[in-house]
Order: C-alpha cells, then sequence, then structure tokens
C-alpha cells in the first residue's frame, strides 16, 4: 500500500471550493427520478443524461473534485465513443466506483439491514482501478425508530465498512466510508445525534481494528438533522452546531476530509447547513459535499430526456455545484439563490 499516494488523491477529493458528485444511482434509483420527469430509464437514456452532466466542463473543473459512479457508467462510452471516465478525467475530476451491492435484510433484526458486497472485492477494485477509478465507495444505513438501530446492526455494518476500506486500500483505491444514519422517521435531532456519535465511534473501532490507514480515507457521514416526520425541525445552526460537537468527539484528526451526503434534504437546506459549518470552523478536516440528488434534481427536470435541453441541464448543474463550492468554503448567501432563479 502507497499511503502517500492513497492520501495525495483523498487531498484531492476535499480540495478548497470543490465536492464529489454521487452519480451513482442503482438501475432501480435511477429508475425512480426517471420517471419523475416522464424519461424511460433505458441504458442510453442514463448515458446521454451522465454525458450531459459530464460535459460541463467549467462546472466540473471548477466545482467538483470527483464522481462516483456507478459500475455501468464506468464502463460505458459517450455517443460519440470516448469513454466517460475519460471525460471525466479531461475535466480534471477524479473517476470513483460505488463497489457495494446494497442493503439487504438483516437475519434475526426485524426493520434492519446490513450491506453486502464483500466477496469478490478485491478482483472488481482491480479491474476498477484498470479503468480509471481511484477511489471507492460503501455505504451502511442505519434506521432510526422505535427499538432501532440495535448494537448488532451497527457493528455488522460497521465491520463491513472496515473490511471494505482495508481492502481498497490494499488495492490502492481510496475507500469512501459512508455510514449513513437516516433521516426518515420522526425523531428529534437529539436523537439523531446519539446515534450518530455512536455509530461514528463504532466505524473508527472498527476500521483501527482492520488497520486501515486513516489518512487514506474519507468520510461520508450524515449532519445531525431532526427526522422529516419530527414535530419539531432544528435550525441551520443548531444543525451545523451539533453535527461539528458530534464529529469532533468521534472522527480522528487523522482523516484528510468530509464529504457530507443530503440524505432527503432539499437542495437550499443541503447548502446552508454545509456553509453555516464551515464559518463555524474549528475541525481538523477539510469538510464539503458528496451529493447525489441535492445536485442533480434541478438538472434532470431542466433536462427531461430532451438533447435540445443540455445547456439547459448543465446550466442548471452549474448552479448547484457553485453554491455548493462556495458553502465548502463558508462563502454561500441565501441572496445568491435568488439571482439564479
Amino acid at each position: 500500500m502507497d499511503l502517500a499516494a492513497l492520501n495525495a488523491v483523498a487531498q484531492a477529493m476535499v480540495t478548497p471550493g470543490k465536492g464529489i458528485l454521487a452519480a451513482d444511482e442503482s438501475t432501480g434509483t435511477i429508475k425512480k427520478r426517471f420517471d419523475a420527469i416522464g424519461v424511460e430509464n433505458t441504458e442510453e437514456n442514463r448515458r446521454d443524461y451522465r454525458e450531459c452532466l459530464f460535459r460541463a466542463e467549467q462546472t466540473m473543473r471548477e466545482h467538483i473534485s470527483g464522481v462516483i459512479l456507478f459500475e455501468e457508467t464506468l464502463y460505458q462510452d459517450a455517443k460519440d465513443g470516448t469513454p466517460l471516465v475519460e471525460i471525466i478525467k479531461a475535466a480534471g475530476s477524479i473517476p470513483g466506483i460505488k463497489v457495494d451491492k446494497g442493503a439487504t435484510k438483516m437475519a434475526g433484526f426485524p426493520g434492519e439491514t446490513v450491506t453486502k458486497g464483500l466477496d469478490g472485492l478485491s478482483k472488481r477494485l482491480r479491474a476498477h482501478y484498470e479503468r480509471g477509478a481511484r477511489f471507492a465507495k460503501w455505504r451502511g444505513v442505519i434506521d432510526i425508530a422505535d427499538g432501532v438501530p440495535t448494537w448488532g446492526c451497527i457493528k455488522s455494518n460497521a465491520h463491513a465498512l472496515a473490511r471494505y476500506a482495508r481492502i481498497c486500500q490494499q488495492e490502492q483505491i481510496v475507500p469512501i466510508v459512508e455510514p449513513e444514519v437516516l433521516m426518515d422517521g420522526s425523531h428529534d435531532i437529539a436523537r439523531c445525534d446519539e446515534v450518530t456519535r455512536q455509530v461514528l465511534q463504532t466505524v473508527f473501532n472498527e476500521l483501527y481494528e482492520q488497520r486501515v490507514a486513516l489518512e487514506g480515507i474519507i468520510l461520508k457521514p450524515n449532519m445531525v438533522i431532526s427526522g422529516k416526520g419530527s414535530v419539531r425541525q432544528a435550525k441551520v445552526h443548531e444543525v451545523a452546531e451539533r453535527t461539528i460537537a458530534a464529529l469532533k468527539a468521534t472522527v480522528p484528526s487523522a482523516v484528510p476530509g468530509i464529504a457530507y451526503l443530503s440524505g432527503g434534504q432539499t437542495d437550499e437546506q443541503a447548502t446552508a447547513h454545509l456553509d453555516a459549518m464551515n464559518r463555524i470552523g474549528g475541525f481538523p478536516w477539510k469538510m464539503t459535499f458528496s451529493y447525489g440528488r441535492a445536485l442533480q434534481a434541478s438538472p434532470q427536470r431542466a433536462w427531461s430526456g430532451k438533447a435540445e435541453n443540455a445547456v439547459a441541464c448543465q446550466s442548471a448543474f452549474h448552479h448547484r455545484a457553485r453554491m455548493n463550492g462556495l458553502a465548502s468554503l463558508g462563502q454561500w448567501e441565501k441572496k445568491l439563490e435568488k439571482k439564479a432563479a
């Protein structure tokens, strides 16, 4: 393992003013997105949409440090025959790959899941590296409900994340470690805080036990936030303060960067929370975004499956990427959203 090289990639992924585009929706997930805009979920349409984003060269170069790809996309060629991965690299962005095989029901733990995909992972990573991927992503999903999460579920997902991370580093690929405490549910922000701390503490214990070099990873956590169904929705400053406090208590300073998931927040909420955290400052890691829906919802609506809408799609993408780039520097302002509207 060349830790200096892994660290160099990890540092590039959290370059100030840039963040990570999560374009790794599974075929089933992107079908839901396409259904919402009346577009058929074909391989060609998936390629055309993603190619439209990747060809927004100014946006990619200025605001996107890396792109998480679904396996199909990593091996797809653009309409003109250029590998999509080469378009990403040409814009100065780093290609990455989602390698988990999704969450499966956990036997003996009703309502809880564990993520699968460790079988054959080394072999798959070698092929992905050959194709150009330099980082990977694995998501563990932790739900909050009555009696949930259990310690068994947290421990199992943390262990899987750590095994994945170690295998990635062995294959010279930077692992994005993504333990997501879901914001579905009616729990308040204090409950999210409690569970998030427990999850992160467990994840880092497991990473240590699996001999993962923290200097060569990126953490992709949830923010500490109220459940969507909570009667009290925490204000932006409380989300920012609690999230920073929880991470300071659990995440070692050796980690190069934190790239937050948006987790069901609106576009503007995700931007405002990231900005508020960076304005507070005082933490040892670079703090940026790794958003999927919060970067893509408006470009998808603008595109709507029509080639003639490519410029509108790229314009919407540029705006959201720029807003989040500013938020990663603590320089976003709400009035900038109005200017673009």
